[in-house]
């Protein structure tokens, strides 16, 4: 499956907006449906990829949830995949199989996490700790407050509720409140309501002069110069590189050993991440990590055919792309302020341009969108390719301090 159909993800997150965890599936289109040995197949491919012989789990301390039916819960790639990080959806009607029952309850015992889907207010008033972790509600309507709140009356305080779809961040605050512990919807893609900005704070003004030293290939000590106007900068600096993300491979402790072992290139990558955490308006954590995994994974599709220098590129248009929500500013008031080469802007305001493909497909694999196949076939890219990119991103963004 992982050869001819394309993983989207979906986030799931917690009342205080960060990433729990990613719902990870096949993208259903053509009015295809995902069949038993397609779900077998994407739990061995996310085992092949997120564990590291040495390393072990890639994704530190996040959760996968996973599809599941009654024939795949023996599979020998679940033994791979740790436990306590993995969370298999099964469908209420199955559970009524005394075979898929014990199943569960094996799988349980062994740590791992249960979700189940389509759970009713009468399963939900049950005990069901052998079976499950998780159940998901899912809401209709416009009144989605009433229903959080009839829910959360309604679990037991061993099972965790995840909720979905949840398409607003007044919707959210609602479950929050009434005790849900996942909230699954669109806003990855929203940026919190916040102070509006006016203009940019100390700290980002800082940034961008590094950034335009950089491009002119400024000399160190200058560099070094600026930077020691703001000690927090430093401190984030050298965390970043000794980062796993980053892989120096021996703690790096001065300033100027910091900036002449990165280079010029991988520092202005840092300096765009470090932009859009400089400001609290509009910011939201799930919103930065998308931000991180989408440029790392623009990155990775442009290897096959882009030469190395343009990567850096590409992960800055990744970047961003969503630097406008973040930093809670207009994109052409952002590009005002950064001067950034004609192609990035060029797949920043039109998605076109050497560049624009990819950060298109990019954003299509966050998004389910039936547009993937056709835009990973114009890239001359197999879903395997974009796979393996996929989560190689995701791994990646767990794994780099700003």
């Amino acid at each position: 499956m992982h050869q001819t159909n394309f993983i989207v993800r979906e986030p799931l997150l917690d009342p205080k907006q960060r990433v729990i965890g990613y719902e990870l599936c096949w993208q259903q289109h053509d009015g295809k449906t995902v069949g038993d040995a397609d779900l077998e197949g994407l739990v061995g491919f996310v085992a092949a990829h997120l564990v590291d012989e040495q390393l072990g789990w890639l994704m530190r301390d996040k959760v996968l949830f996973l599809d599941a039916v009654p024939a795949m819960l023996s599979l020998d790639a679940l033994h791979a995949l740790p436990p306590e990080r993995t969370v298999l959806s099964v469908r209420t009607r199955d559970l009524a199989n005394a075979d898929t029952r014990a199943a569960v309850q094996g799988l349980r015992a062994g740590g791992v996490g249960i979700s189940i889907r389509g759970a009713n207010l009468d399963l939900l008033g049950r005990n069901l700790s052998s079976l499950a972790s998780y159940a998901e509600v899912r809401f209709a309507g416009l009144d989605v407050a009433t229903q959080a709140r009839t829910y959360a009356a309604a679990k037991q305080s061993a099972l965790r509720l995840v909720g979905r779809p949840v398409s607003t961040w007044q919707d959210f605050d609602a479950c929050a409140a009434l005790g849900l512990d996942a909230i699954v919807g669109k806003l990855h893609l929203t940026p919190r309501p916040g102070s509006p900005v006016k203009g940019m704070n100390p700290a980002q003004t800082i940034i961008l002069q590094l950034m335009t030293m950089v491009q002119a290939n400024e000399d160190v000590p200058k560099i070094e110069a600026v930077l020691k106007r703001d000690p927090a900068l430093i401190y984030k600096l050298l965390r970043f590189i000794n980062s796993a993300g980053f892989g120096a491979g021996r703690e790096v402790q001065s300033l100027r050993q910091a900036i002449s072992m990165l280079g010029y290139a991988p520092l202005y990558r840092w300096l765009v991440l470090l932009l859009a955490t400089a400001s609290a308006s509009g910011y939201s954590p799930v919103l930065m990590e998308t931000a991180v995994v989408r440029a790392r994974l623009c990155e990775l599709l442009g290897q096959k055919f882009l030469p190395k220098s343009d990567g850096e590129y590409l992960f800055v248009a990744g970047m961003f792309s969503l630097l406008d929500r973040l930093l809670g500013l207009p994109m052409q008031e952002v590009l005002d302020t950064v001067q950034l080469p004609e192609p990035v802007v060029c797949a920043l305001l039109a998605r076109d341009g050497v560049y624009g493909p990819y950060l298109a497909l990019a954003e299509a694999c966050e998004l389910n969108s039936n547009l993937v196949g056709s835009m990973a076939a114009s890239l001359d890219l197999s879903p395997l390719e974009v796979n393996k990119a996929h989560l190689s991103a995701l791994a990646w963004a767990q794994n780099v301090a700003v």
